[in-house]
């Protein structure tokens, strides 16, 4: 609830664009003055970076002697004309659909390179994919993360930065660089999702509250002898999706089965309290 609040002046980075993926892909802030301005707005200038940044590229790869270096600058430009998230063979498919022949371990090589010299950045999310994204001199932005459906969110706070930098120095820590990586569920996830469900659907991190139980007298017994009753606030520590549940309650773990998961009813604790207003 504190990053919540926090975040409610924090802005969003535009545009939005949806990859094959799902995620939800997010292109940079262009910070010509004090105050971002949305890509929107900004086309010209994003070109014009681009451009620069290719320059670059043709001149560090040129410079270092780096092999095969037409067929690489083909995926520098795809990777240029895109403002997503992309893996190797994401990246490999659309370079392809532009008539240039590839794989996605030339790709992944080129991308590493472009890490190397700094004109991309890797992210390595919840689920453990590599991406890669482009990395702008000068700019930095922070990421949400929705465990649903992918989307990935890019959002930019100065009060952030400002308060991250004041933790640092308040412990006599140099800060280098930092990322924050917030996993959640996005708006449109929630405008969809079920008031109560079954805690087999509920997302790893979520704080819940039983609302129900599903099933005879005897998985009621057994639920109420593991100390679970209607009413009890409940975290999800570990959900796969396909296994065992594992929650915290009252300080304790609780491993529940996938079938008994399914028959125990929770909502969110703001739903719960919306029922009684």
């Amino acid at each position: 609830m504190v990053v919540r609040k926090f975040l409610a002046g924090a802005r969003a980075v535009t545009p939005a664009a949806r990859g094959q993926t799902g995620s939800l892909l997010m292109g940079p802030v262009c910070r010509p003055g004090p105050e971002p301005v949305e890509i929107r707005g900004a086309d010209c200038a994003m070109r014009q970076l681009h451009q620069q940044e290719k320059q670059q590229f043709i001149k560090l790869f040129e410079q270092e002697k780096i092999d095969r270096f037409d067929e690489r600058l083909r995926v520098v430009e795809t990777f240029l004309q895109t403002e997503q998230h992309v893996t190797a063979s994401e990246l490999a498919a659309l370079v392809s659909e532009n008539g240039d022949t590839t794989d996605a371990a030339f790709v992944r090589e080129t991308l590493n390179l472009m890490c190397h010299f700094g004109f991309a950045r890797k992210h390595r999310f919840d689920n453990g994919v590599i991406r890669f994204e482009h990395r702008h001199l000068g700019q930095h932005h922070d990421h949400m993360v929705c465990t649903k459906c992918r989307r990935i969110i890019e959002f930019t706070d100065d009060r952030l930065e400002r308060l991250q930098g004041q933790i640092a120095a308040a412990h006599g820590f140099h800060m280098l660089q930092h990322k924050m990586e917030i996993y959640g569920i996005c708006s449109e996830c929630m405008q969809s999702r079920q008031v109560e469900m079954p805690l087999a659907m509920a997302r790893p991190g979520e704080k819940m509250v039983i609302s129900g139980f599903r099933g005879g007298s005897a998985a009621r017994l057994r639920l109420m002898a593991m100390g679970m009753r209607v009413g009890d606030a409940i975290e999800v520590v570990t959900n796969t999706g396909n296994g065992q549940v594992v929650v915290a309650l009252a300080f304790n773990r609780l491993v529940i089965g996938r079938g008994l998961s399914l028959k125990i009813l929770v909502q969110s604790p703001e739903s719960e309290q919306h029922a009684f207003e």
